[in-house]
């Protein structure tokens, strides 16, 4: 099975890594296949403009990896392979991306747990990728 490990560095990462740890029987196959995708908010354009692309690029590779060098620790922990990726953008939207065209057969990540209201006034990542992610979506709280 391939799937995609939603991640920001956030706790509700952590909790979404320590759910997939425990139930090991699931997800601990070495039949599956494990991409591990953060996504960085993009830099303001009037700041990008200002910088050269190299310091752009290195600036989402250091931001993405921040968020990778733990969960690659947890990974080699399990005694599991994992590619990382990081992109760049609206995370709700890059996520549901990346299962599509990865043809993922699952995405897993972790969620902030919101209400309602919250998600009116502020969005929420996780329910832009149910919205728009075509495959199925694990979501742990």
């Amino acid at each position: 099975m391939k799937i995609l490990v939603a991640a920001d560095g956030s706790p509700y990462t952590k909790r979404m890594l320590a759910y997939l740890a425990a139930h090991d029987e699931s997800f601990g196959s070495k039949q599956n296949q494990f991409t591990v995708l953060t996504v960085v908010g993009p830099i303001p354009a009037r700041a990008a403009s200002a910088l050269s692309k190299p310091i752009v690029h290195e600036y989402y590779a250091d931001e993405a990896e921040a968020t990778f060098k733990p969960i690659r620790a947890f990974f080699s922990k399990q005694g599991v392979e994992a590619q990382f990726e990081h992109r760049v953008g609206n995370a709700g939207d890059q996520i549901a991306a990346v299962a599509r065209k990865g043809k993922f057969d699952l995405v897993v990540m972790g969620s902030h747990g919101h209400g309602a209201l919250a998600r009116l006034v502020v969005g929420s990542v996780t329910g832009r990728v149910l919205a728009s992610c075509e495959v199925p979506v694990l979501v742990v709280r």
